[in-house]
Protein backbone atom coordinates (compact mmCIF):
# COMPACT_ATOMS: atom_id res chain seq x y z
CA UNK A 1 0.00 0.00 0.00
CA UNK A 2 0.85 3.68 -1.12
CA UNK A 3 1.48 5.73 1.79
CA UNK A 4 0.45 8.83 1.76
CA UNK A 5 1.92 12.57 2.47
CA UNK A 6 0.22 15.42 2.53
CA UNK A 7 1.16 18.39 0.90
CA UNK A 8 0.06 21.73 2.04
CA UNK A 9 0.77 24.86 -0.26
CA UNK A 10 1.14 21.89 -2.74
CA UNK A 11 0.19 23.84 -5.69
CA UNK A 12 2.74 26.39 -5.45
CA UNK A 13 6.38 26.46 -6.84
CA UNK A 14 8.15 24.13 -4.60
CA UNK A 15 5.22 22.11 -3.37
CA UNK A 16 4.32 21.11 -7.19
CA UNK A 17 7.76 19.61 -7.59
CA UNK A 18 7.92 18.00 -4.26
CA UNK A 19 4.45 16.46 -5.05
CA UNK A 20 5.80 15.15 -8.46
CA UNK A 21 8.70 13.78 -7.07
CA UNK A 22 6.87 12.04 -3.88
CA UNK A 23 4.41 10.70 -6.75
CA UNK A 24 7.27 9.35 -8.82
CA UNK A 25 8.93 7.74 -5.73
CA UNK A 26 5.77 5.88 -5.03
CA UNK A 27 4.06 8.25 -2.55
CA UNK A 28 -0.09 8.79 -1.98
CA UNK A 29 0.06 12.63 -2.80
CA UNK A 30 -2.81 15.08 -0.95
CA UNK A 31 -1.99 18.84 -1.82
CA UNK A 32 -4.37 21.32 0.00
CA UNK A 33 -3.64 24.65 -1.34
CA UNK A 34 -6.41 27.78 -1.22
CA UNK A 35 -4.06 29.33 -4.45
CA UNK A 36 -3.41 32.43 -2.93
CA UNK A 37 -0.01 32.57 -4.45
CA UNK A 38 -0.21 29.40 -6.75
CA UNK A 39 -2.30 28.70 -10.24
CA UNK A 40 -4.89 25.66 -10.74
CA UNK A 41 -2.53 24.55 -13.48
CA UNK A 42 -0.33 23.19 -11.81
CA UNK A 43 -2.04 20.62 -10.48
CA UNK A 44 -2.70 19.94 -14.31
CA UNK A 45 1.06 19.85 -14.97
CA UNK A 46 1.66 17.23 -12.04
CA UNK A 47 -0.57 15.29 -13.18
CA UNK A 48 0.69 15.24 -17.01
CA UNK A 49 4.35 14.67 -16.06
CA UNK A 50 3.15 11.63 -13.39
CA UNK A 51 0.38 10.15 -14.96
CA UNK A 52 -1.44 10.25 -11.58
CA UNK A 53 -4.12 12.89 -10.86
CA UNK A 54 -3.05 14.15 -7.43
CA UNK A 55 -5.49 14.31 -4.50
CA UNK A 56 -6.40 17.89 -4.45
CA UNK A 57 -8.70 19.83 -1.18
CA UNK A 58 -8.78 23.43 -2.27
CA UNK A 59 -8.43 24.73 1.73
CA UNK A 60 -7.11 27.20 3.63
CA UNK A 61 -4.45 25.81 6.19
CA UNK A 62 -5.52 29.02 8.72
CA UNK A 63 -9.05 27.48 8.67
CA UNK A 64 -8.76 24.65 11.56
CA UNK A 65 -12.43 23.07 11.08
CA UNK A 66 -11.33 22.64 6.83
CA UNK A 67 -8.22 21.28 7.63
CA UNK A 68 -9.97 18.83 10.29
CA UNK A 69 -11.99 17.46 7.34
CA UNK A 70 -8.94 16.67 5.52
CA UNK A 71 -7.64 14.44 8.50
CA UNK A 72 -11.08 13.18 8.15
CA UNK A 73 -10.67 12.07 4.69
CA UNK A 74 -7.65 11.01 3.60
CA UNK A 75 -5.12 8.54 5.15
CA UNK A 76 -1.62 9.91 6.06
CA UNK A 77 1.42 9.84 8.86
CA UNK A 78 3.31 12.32 7.05
CA UNK A 79 2.96 15.94 5.95
CA UNK A 80 4.95 18.87 4.47
CA UNK A 81 4.17 22.46 5.03
CA UNK A 82 5.14 24.54 2.25
CA UNK A 83 1.90 26.81 3.07
CA UNK A 84 3.33 30.28 3.56
CA UNK A 85 3.42 34.00 2.35
CA UNK A 86 6.93 34.71 1.30
CA UNK A 87 7.31 38.18 0.13
CA UNK A 88 9.59 39.96 2.05
CA UNK A 89 8.85 43.91 1.19
CA UNK A 90 5.30 42.94 1.69
CA UNK A 91 6.28 41.03 5.13
CA UNK A 92 7.67 44.69 6.13
CA UNK A 93 4.58 46.33 5.04
CA UNK A 94 1.98 43.93 6.01
CA UNK A 95 3.07 42.05 9.44
CA UNK A 96 0.13 40.92 10.90
CA UNK A 97 -0.86 39.64 7.74
CA UNK A 98 2.95 37.52 7.87
CA UNK A 99 2.61 36.07 11.35
CA UNK A 100 -1.27 35.48 11.28
CA UNK A 101 -0.83 33.03 7.73
CA UNK A 102 2.75 32.03 8.35
CA UNK A 103 2.11 30.75 12.27
CA UNK A 104 -1.33 29.57 12.57
CA UNK A 105 -1.02 27.59 9.69
CA UNK A 106 1.64 25.81 10.73
CA UNK A 107 0.24 25.68 14.83
CA UNK A 108 -3.11 24.07 13.22
CA UNK A 109 -1.48 20.95 11.44
CA UNK A 110 0.57 20.62 14.08
CA UNK A 111 -2.06 20.20 16.14
CA UNK A 112 -4.50 18.10 14.29
CA UNK A 113 -0.93 15.82 13.34
CA UNK A 114 -1.40 15.21 16.99
CA UNK A 115 -4.81 15.12 17.66
CA UNK A 116 -5.16 12.06 14.59
CA UNK A 117 -1.94 10.44 15.73
CA UNK A 118 -0.03 11.22 12.34
CA UNK A 119 3.84 11.47 13.45
CA UNK A 120 5.86 12.78 10.47
CA UNK A 121 6.22 16.78 9.86
CA UNK A 122 8.65 18.10 7.29
CA UNK A 123 8.53 22.02 7.84
CA UNK A 124 9.68 24.64 4.44
CA UNK A 125 12.23 27.06 6.15
CA UNK A 126 14.96 29.36 4.93
CA UNK A 127 18.45 30.26 5.25
CA UNK A 128 17.27 33.49 5.41
CA UNK A 129 17.46 32.70 8.82
CA UNK A 130 20.82 32.89 9.07
CA UNK A 131 21.04 36.66 8.18
CA UNK A 132 24.20 38.17 7.69
CA UNK A 133 26.69 35.26 8.63
CA UNK A 134 29.76 36.50 9.95
CA UNK A 135 31.37 32.81 8.72
CA UNK A 136 30.74 31.65 5.48
CA UNK A 137 29.59 28.75 3.90
CA UNK A 138 26.85 28.40 6.80
CA UNK A 139 26.43 25.08 8.63
CA UNK A 140 23.48 24.27 10.51
CA UNK A 141 25.44 25.26 13.91
CA UNK A 142 25.95 28.39 12.72
CA UNK A 143 24.07 30.94 15.00
CA UNK A 144 20.17 32.36 13.62
CA UNK A 145 21.00 36.36 13.23
CA UNK A 146 17.89 38.49 14.17
CA UNK A 147 15.07 38.43 11.20
CA UNK A 148 15.73 41.38 9.09
CA UNK A 149 11.97 40.61 8.14
CA UNK A 150 8.37 39.85 9.77
CA UNK A 151 8.63 37.02 6.73
CA UNK A 152 12.17 36.26 8.55
CA UNK A 153 11.05 35.64 11.59
CA UNK A 154 8.31 33.62 10.83
CA UNK A 155 10.75 30.84 9.37
CA UNK A 156 12.45 31.47 12.89
CA UNK A 157 9.25 31.28 15.24
CA UNK A 158 7.88 28.11 12.94
CA UNK A 159 11.16 26.29 13.59
CA UNK A 160 11.05 27.14 17.16
CA UNK A 161 7.76 25.89 17.22
CA UNK A 162 8.48 23.04 15.63
CA UNK A 163 11.33 22.37 18.13
CA UNK A 164 9.48 22.55 21.49
CA UNK A 165 6.67 20.50 19.91
CA UNK A 166 8.69 17.72 19.26
CA UNK A 167 10.50 18.36 22.78
CA UNK A 168 6.61 17.84 24.70
CA UNK A 169 5.52 15.22 22.64
CA UNK A 170 8.08 12.71 22.56
CA UNK A 171 7.71 9.66 20.45
CA UNK A 172 3.81 10.87 19.14
CA UNK A 173 6.27 13.63 16.87
CA UNK A 174 8.97 14.21 14.55
CA UNK A 175 10.14 16.46 12.62
CA UNK A 176 12.63 17.96 9.87
CA UNK A 177 13.24 21.49 8.90
CA UNK A 178 14.73 22.11 5.78
CA UNK A 179 16.33 25.47 5.37
CA UNK A 180 16.66 26.37 1.84
CA UNK A 181 18.93 28.48 -0.15
CA UNK A 182 18.00 30.11 -3.29
CA UNK A 183 15.57 28.15 -5.32
CA UNK A 184 15.81 28.58 -9.06
CA UNK A 185 15.04 26.55 -12.04
CA UNK A 186 11.75 24.83 -13.06
CA UNK A 187 10.66 21.14 -14.27
CA UNK A 188 12.58 19.73 -17.12
CA UNK A 189 9.16 19.37 -19.05
CA UNK A 190 8.24 22.80 -18.80
CA UNK A 191 5.40 21.99 -17.22
CA UNK A 192 5.58 23.54 -14.16
CA UNK A 193 7.38 26.18 -12.75
CA UNK A 194 7.54 29.42 -10.72
CA UNK A 195 4.69 31.39 -11.30
CA UNK A 196 4.54 34.67 -8.96
CA UNK A 197 1.70 37.08 -9.17
CA UNK A 198 2.48 40.32 -9.63
CA UNK A 199 5.79 41.63 -9.22
CA UNK A 200 8.14 38.67 -8.36
CA UNK A 201 10.16 38.54 -5.31
CA UNK A 202 12.97 36.48 -6.91
CA UNK A 203 15.68 37.37 -9.25
CA UNK A 204 15.52 34.65 -11.76
CA UNK A 205 11.81 35.35 -12.67
CA UNK A 206 13.06 38.74 -13.19
CA UNK A 207 15.12 38.02 -15.75
CA UNK A 208 13.00 35.57 -17.92
CA UNK A 209 10.37 38.51 -17.80
CA UNK A 210 12.91 40.72 -18.75
CA UNK A 211 14.07 38.27 -21.63
CA UNK A 212 10.48 38.03 -22.61
CA UNK A 213 9.92 41.70 -22.87
CA UNK A 214 7.68 41.85 -19.84
CA UNK A 215 9.99 43.74 -17.90
CA UNK A 216 12.06 46.65 -20.11
CA UNK A 217 14.64 46.17 -17.77
CA UNK A 218 16.41 44.25 -14.78
CA UNK A 219 17.64 45.78 -12.06
CA UNK A 220 21.14 44.60 -10.38
CA UNK A 221 21.32 45.68 -6.91
CA UNK A 222 25.04 47.19 -6.15
CA UNK A 223 28.13 45.93 -7.83
CA UNK A 224 30.82 47.53 -5.30
CA UNK A 225 29.94 44.73 -2.20
CA UNK A 226 33.37 43.07 -1.13
CA UNK A 227 32.83 40.03 -3.75
CA UNK A 228 35.09 39.38 -6.50
CA UNK A 229 32.91 41.21 -9.08
CA UNK A 230 30.67 43.84 -6.53
CA UNK A 231 27.39 41.77 -6.86
CA UNK A 232 26.00 39.21 -3.93
CA UNK A 233 26.90 35.84 -3.84
CA UNK A 234 24.25 33.43 -3.10
CA UNK A 235 23.36 29.21 -3.39
CA UNK A 236 21.36 28.77 -5.95
CA UNK A 237 19.93 25.12 -5.94
CA UNK A 238 17.56 23.33 -8.61
CA UNK A 239 14.07 23.29 -7.70
CA UNK A 240 14.12 19.61 -8.91
CA UNK A 241 17.12 18.81 -6.64
CA UNK A 242 15.33 20.79 -3.58
CA UNK A 243 12.34 18.79 -4.17
CA UNK A 244 14.10 15.72 -4.35
CA UNK A 245 15.29 16.51 -0.98
CA UNK A 246 12.06 16.33 0.72
CA UNK A 247 11.47 12.95 -0.67
CA UNK A 248 14.58 11.55 0.85
CA UNK A 249 14.10 13.46 4.25
CA UNK A 250 10.26 12.40 4.34
CA UNK A 251 11.53 8.64 3.94
CA UNK A 252 13.94 9.64 6.79
CA UNK A 253 10.76 10.52 9.05
CA UNK A 254 8.68 7.23 7.64
CA UNK A 255 11.90 4.78 7.78
CA UNK A 256 12.82 6.36 11.70
CA UNK A 257 15.70 6.56 10.52
CA UNK A 258 16.42 10.25 12.15
CA UNK A 259 19.11 10.48 15.10
CA UNK A 260 16.94 12.77 16.96
CA UNK A 261 13.28 13.84 16.72
CA UNK A 262 14.22 16.76 15.55
CA UNK A 263 16.28 17.69 12.60
CA UNK A 264 17.31 20.52 11.12
CA UNK A 265 19.43 20.30 7.32
CA UNK A 266 20.91 23.20 4.74
CA UNK A 267 19.48 22.19 1.33
CA UNK A 268 21.86 24.23 -1.00
CA UNK A 269 24.77 23.61 -3.51
CA UNK A 270 27.49 24.43 -1.17
CA UNK A 271 28.76 26.79 -4.56
CA UNK A 272 28.28 31.03 -4.10
CA UNK A 273 27.17 31.87 -7.39
CA UNK A 274 27.34 36.02 -7.99
CA UNK A 275 24.17 38.02 -9.40
CA UNK A 276 26.27 38.88 -12.46
CA UNK A 277 27.74 35.47 -12.82
CA UNK A 278 23.72 34.25 -13.04
CA UNK A 279 22.91 37.06 -15.50
CA UNK A 280 25.84 36.48 -17.50
CA UNK A 281 25.08 32.30 -17.24
CA UNK A 282 21.28 32.70 -18.30
CA UNK A 283 22.44 34.98 -21.24
CA UNK A 284 24.98 31.79 -22.43
CA UNK A 285 22.72 29.21 -21.62
CA UNK A 286 19.81 30.81 -23.74
CA UNK A 287 22.16 32.67 -26.41
CA UNK A 288 20.13 36.04 -25.17
CA UNK A 289 21.48 39.32 -24.58
CA UNK A 290 19.40 41.15 -21.34
CA UNK A 291 18.69 44.80 -20.86
CA UNK A 292 19.92 45.34 -17.37
CA UNK A 293 21.65 47.97 -15.29
CA UNK A 294 22.97 48.92 -11.84
CA UNK A 295 20.93 50.74 -9.37
CA UNK A 296 21.55 51.19 -5.54
CA UNK A 297 22.37 48.76 -2.97
CA UNK A 298 18.76 47.25 -1.43
CA UNK A 299 17.85 47.58 2.02
CA UNK A 300 18.47 44.32 3.71
CA UNK A 301 20.37 42.51 1.18
CA UNK A 302 23.53 40.31 2.87
CA UNK A 303 26.75 40.72 0.62
CA UNK A 304 26.77 37.35 0.61
CA UNK A 305 25.24 33.38 1.88
CA UNK A 306 26.05 30.03 1.00
CA UNK A 307 25.80 26.32 2.45
CA UNK A 308 27.84 24.15 4.32
CA UNK A 309 25.64 20.78 2.74
CA UNK A 310 28.05 18.34 4.47
CA UNK A 311 25.40 17.44 6.61
CA UNK A 312 22.77 16.61 4.38
CA UNK A 313 25.28 14.87 2.06
CA UNK A 314 26.27 12.73 4.18
CA UNK A 315 23.28 12.14 6.56
CA UNK A 316 20.28 12.30 4.64
CA UNK A 317 22.05 11.10 1.46
CA UNK A 318 21.60 13.31 -0.73
CA UNK A 319 23.29 15.79 -2.58
CA UNK A 320 22.42 18.75 -5.71
CA UNK A 321 22.88 17.27 -8.72
CA UNK A 322 21.93 19.29 -11.94
CA UNK A 323 24.30 21.87 -13.44
CA UNK A 324 23.64 25.35 -13.46
CA UNK A 325 23.59 25.82 -17.02
CA UNK A 326 20.41 23.50 -17.59
CA UNK A 327 18.70 25.06 -14.08
CA UNK A 328 18.74 28.40 -16.05
CA UNK A 329 17.29 26.97 -19.70
CA UNK A 330 14.92 25.10 -17.68
CA UNK A 331 13.87 28.55 -16.14
CA UNK A 332 13.67 30.00 -20.36
CA UNK A 333 11.89 27.15 -21.14
CA UNK A 334 8.91 27.57 -18.54
CA UNK A 335 8.76 31.04 -19.26
CA UNK A 336 8.35 30.55 -22.86
CA UNK A 337 5.79 28.11 -22.42
CA UNK A 338 4.00 30.11 -20.05
CA UNK A 339 3.83 33.04 -22.80
CA UNK A 340 2.08 30.55 -24.82
CA UNK A 341 -0.87 29.41 -22.88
Amino acid sequence: MKRGVLVTGGAGYIGSHTAVELTEAGYEVIIVDNFSNSDRNSLEGIRKITGVEPKFVEADCCDKEAMRRVFEEYEFDSAIHFAAYKAVGESVAKPAKYYRNNLLSFINLLELMLEYGRKNILFSSSATVYGDAEVLPVTELTPRKPATSPYGNTKQMAEDILRDMVAANTGKLCGIALRYFNPIGAHPSALIGELPRGVPNNLVPYITQTAAGIRECLSIFGDDYNTPDGSCLRDYIDVVDLARAHVVAIGRLIEERNKQNYEVFNIGTGRPVSVFELVHGFESANNLKLNYNVAPRRAGDVTAVWADTTLANEELGWRAERELIDTLRSAWEWECNVRKQ
